[in-house]
């Protein structure tokens, strides 16, 4: 066959042809002879010859290396075919063993089967053919087909713990294959296509469950927003069995579904057993214990369900999620809102922020105000939770479902139990927080103003420090106001107006000698609050025409961005589908930041924002105590 190769541009020759011919006649007579010794040694029909494996077979896959590959190919094919026939007669589907309960059996097979390959055959055939793992993966190939077949045949027996204990045996199993074998056989194009990008995190066995006191935290704040876990390795086998099981998951999915409604009526029933919460004097204000518990439930739940499936089923998942967030604003939070004397309705978070005079001001007692603010706190956790709960679902569902993973209705819900702006109908004074506001600026800051009469740079500071932490909170805020109407947006710009005020007139607040206050400490509250005002602005203004309106957002905001437009595109309550023209157009009209020099020098002659002006102060703390 080499000295051939020199010869092929020859063939036009008659007798360099017949000479071509004569050793393909020769390699095809020598292949047959190789497939006849093998079907000797290792009979379709039957059991396998006793006694270890031939010298001369294995020389003969030597031969049939450098063979037609179609030889090769009929090799394996015939001896995995032969190794595996014994399993296809213990697990037929009539057969007690093959039921999902007895799924350990299967893999104690092939498990022992690979271990009895090993010790007979193990030299037989060359290293470079990967015959374990092709004898493991062809296992794989019919123990997933007979587990569809059979659990279509049976699929009402399928029960939620028997599914999960299925599923749990088989990821198991393909783990054990990840750590043994390569996956260098699978051939496969649709099932290696997937297998070549699987999706983050979806293996049980190379991520840890989370600990339970990391649970026990969740319930305290932001469960979801645990530190990432490095990314497990990948595994090429994830899918090849318990792919089988995807289509049965709508088991697991409504056993979630009633599962969480128990949930929901246990936290109503305990909520009217022990009544409000009880005053909380830590930082933060008394959120609903069942909130927690809930959110903690739905990391439990989208965690399996991703190691289930990253497809379909994290989508019906999440409207499972949805519908049970809804539940919970209305049944836990709305609904126990308390009833006014003068009204048999339930109370609304608006009705409480306007001002009444008279008859009309509802009187509450003191637990129903512990209510109604562990009310207004739960709303907000829940609204924060809900976000990273949406970031979560898109991290674990595969990547041509993201756009499917939306909880946008669900985080308006809490919002709007928050605070209704979108129904403000006048704009009358500035509101009550505002008043709360400056009333307690009034009590505090006079005293200590005074206590550091002596040491009037350290007030300063203070004055510095609180205007850096109070105005990116406020803005902060602002953009939570969603959706918000016209009058509602108009409200929000007198209210801000008079915390400007109020701010510019802080170092002097009730003293009866009047200095001005320091430049650096009026230039920060200038800077951040008419951001804030212009914000508002944006908000006011028509967003057609879109040219218009986006040139007039560039226009009134100097650090326009689009993360920033996008907020306040929310806050106009406008829809995904509208606002990606307008994210597109504002990325066509944004100036080209200067370059070289230039932008060296512009830069330098812009003012710090506040939120840039409380990070260098923090960095220069921490410098000092380091230095310290």
């Amino acid at each position: 066959m080499n000295v051939l190769e020199h010869f092929h541009k020859y063939m036009g020759i008659p007798q360099i042809r017949q000479l071509s011919e004569r050793v393909k006649a020769a390699q095809t007579e020598l292949g047959q002879q190789i497939l006849a010794d093998f079907e000797e040694a290792f009979p379709s029909q039957g059991t396998k010859r006793p006694g270890g494996p031939s010298n001369v077979l294995r020389d003969a896959c030597l031969v049939a290396n450098i063979l037609d590959p179609r030889i090769k190919q009929e090799i394996i094919k015939k001896f995995i075919k032969q190794h595996l026939s014994e399993y296809l007669v213990l697990f037929q589907e009539n057969q007690d063993v093959a039921w999902l309960d007895k799924i350990d059996r299967r893999y104690a097979w092939i498990k022992r089967q690979l271990v009895d390959y090993e010790e007979k055959y193990g030299r037989m055939f060359p290293r470079e053919w990967c015959m374990a793992e092709r004898i493991a993966v062809e296992f794989c190939h019919v123990t997933r087909t007979e587990l569809a077949k059979i659990m279509r045949t049976r699929a009402k027996e399928i029960e939620v713990k028997l599914l999960l204990f299925a599923i749990q045996r088989t990821t198991n199993f393909e783990g054990f294959l990840a750590k043994r074998f390569s996956g260098c056989t699978l051939t496969d194009g649709s099932l290696q296509k997937k297998l070549e990008s699987p999706p983050p995190s979806t293996n049980p066995f190379l991520e840890d469950e989370p600990a339970p006191e990391t649970e026990e935290l969740a319930t305290e704040k932001g469960d979801l927003d645990q530190p990432k876990k490095p990314k497990a390795p990948d595994n090429p086998f994830h899918g090849i069995v318990s792919k089988c099981f995807e289509p049965h998951l709508y088991v697991y999915i409504e056993s979630q579904d009633k599962n969480l409604g128990e949930l929901i009526d246990r936290f109503v029933a305990d909520f009217k057993a022990q009544g409000p919460p009880k005053p909380n004097t830590d930082e933060g204000g008394a959120v609903l214990p069942s909130c927690a518990d809930l959110f903690v439930y739905y990391k439990k739940c989208m965690v399996q369900c991703s190691q289930l499936s990253t497809g379909e089923p994290m989508i019906a998942l999440t409207t499972i999620f949805q519908k049970y967030l809804r539940e919970y604003a209305w049944k836990i939070l709305s609904g126990n809102l308390p009833k006014t004397t003068t009204s048999s309705g339930g109370l609304t978070i608006s009705s409480l922020l306007k001002e009444k005079e008279g008859s009309e001001a509802a009187k509450f007692t003191l637990e129903e105000l512990c209510l109604i603010c562990g009310i207004l706190s739960t709303a907000e956790y829940c609204l924060a939770t809900t976000q990273q709960l949406e970031e979560k679902l898109k991290e674990k569902v595969d990547v041509s479902l993201i756009e499917r993973i939306n909880l946008t209705g669900e985080m308006d819900t809490f919002s709007t139990s928050v605070q209704h702006w979108q129904n403000v109908e006048h704009v009358g004074d500035q509101s009550p927080y505002v008043t709360s506001v400056i009333l307690h600026i009034k009590q505090n800051v006079p005293i200590i103003r005074d206590n550091l009469a002596s040491t009037r740079k350290y007030f300063t500071q203070f004055c510095i420090k609180f205007a850096n932490s109070f105005i990116p909170k406020f803005i902060t805020h602002l953009f939570k106001c969603k959706p918000i109407s016209m009058v509602g947006a108009e409200q929000l710009l007198l209210d801000t107006h008079s915390l400007k005020m109020v701010l510019l007139d802080l170092p002097s607040i009730g003293s009866q000698v009047v200095r001005k206050a320091p430049a650096s400490y009026t230039k920060i509250v200038v800077k951040g609050m008419t951001r804030a005002e212009m914000i508002l602005k944006v908000v006011m203004a028509p967003h057609e025409p879109l040219v218009v309106f986006v040139d007039n957002y560039i226009k009134l905001l100097t650090d326009c961005n689009t993360e920033t437009f996008q907020k306040i595109l929310d806050m106009k309550g406008l829809k995904r589908s509208e606002q990606s023209s307008m994210l597109e157009l504002l990325r066509q009209r944004l100036p080209a930041p200067p370059s070289g020099a230039e932008s060296s020098g512009s830069l330098s002659l812009t003012a710090p924002t506040p939120e840039q002006e409380s990070s260098r102060i923090r960095k220069l703390e921490k410098l000092i105590k380091k230095r310290l």
